[in-house]
């Protein structure tokens, strides 16, 4: 069985990314959504393992000295996190898992992970971007305002992204991102065992003519 590859799936607020990653979950199903570690209390319905792993601020602070997170941020006086440990037994698993999270944290996860693959989702345009905030109807005009402004940022960081994925038509962008992970597994670098072989056995096969 071989491993899994980790995507790591980042966007601008409005992109669209949980509705790829729900459409991708359904449609196909070798992928894994990876579950985060966080410092805040459960709200209701939430479940241990399920929605996150919740942990305390002393909990956190020891699995960051221990080395037991692919990355973490603090926001609003919680942590959140990604565990080494869950993704590391998908991927072993064969399970393709996915972490969606900001550039701040794909950055980190590369360091640790470079064979990881990074995958930025954008709208068509800021056009777009600021209709669909819009076609919300759940933020007041100042909260979109930030969320365009914070989305400028973002994109000065694009370029440090392997792939970029227009998010046009869900469907569409669903397989073409499905079609990127595939041919993750078909790079040189993550099949070094098969290729061993193959020179092994161009040897032996050369030896016997």
């Amino acid at each position: 069985m071989s491993k899994g590859v980790l995507a790591v799936v980042s966007g601008f607020s409005g992109a669209g990314k949980g509705t790829v990653m729900k459409r991708l979950m359904e449609k196909y199903h070798n992928y894994a959504l990876s579950v985060s570690v966080t410092t805040r209390n459960p709200r209701e319905g939430e479940k241990h393992g399920r929605e996150y792993f919740f942990h305390t601020n002393s909990e956190v602070e020891e699995m960051i000295r221990n080395d037991q997170l692919l990355e973490y941020a603090r926001y609003v006086d919680h942590y959140y996190g990604t565990p080494r440990s869950y993704v590391e037994d998908r991927l072993n698993e064969g399970k393709d898992v996915i972490l969606e999270i900001e550039i701040q944290g794909a950055m980190q996860i590369k360091k640790k992970v470079p064979e990881a693959v990074l995958i930025f989702i954008t709208p068509p345009s800021m056009e777009e971007l600021k209709n669909r905030l819009v076609g919300r109807g759940s933020e007041k005009p100042e909260v979109i305002e930030s969320r365009l402004k914070r989305a400028s940022e973002e994109a000065e960081g694009i370029d440090k992204y392997d792939y970029l994925l227009v998010n046009d038509q869900v469907e569409d962008c669903v397989d073409a991102l499905h079609e990127i992970i595939l041919s993750e597994h078909l790079r040189t670098q993550r099949n070094c065992e098969l290729i061993n072989r193959i020179r092994q056995e161009s040897r032996i096969f050369m030896k016997g003519e």
